[in-house]
């Protein structure tokens, strides 16, 4: 919605969404994950441990990276 110019910032959205603009943010980050992640995540394959309480706290932007941060 921010990229197709619905919104003019997070904070814009938060407010018509009706959500606290801080967890927006967090949830956004989510956009970030390797597209591996996403794809195991969604078919079920992600470790146990790869709960949304996990993806919400800082991962490292890089996706190699991610997968070593988030597989331990």
């Amino acid at each position: 919605m921010l990229d197709e110019g619905n919104y003019a910032s997070i904070t814009e959205m938060a407010a018509a969404e009706k959500i606290e603009r801080g967890y927006l943010g967090s949830l956004l980050r989510l956009t970030l994950l390797a597209p591996e992640t996403v794809e195991g995540v969604l078919d079920g394959r992600g470790s146990a441990n790869l709960t949304l309480p996990r993806l919400l706290e800082p991962f490292p932007a890089p996706w190699r990276q991610q997968r070593e941060a988030l597989t331990t």
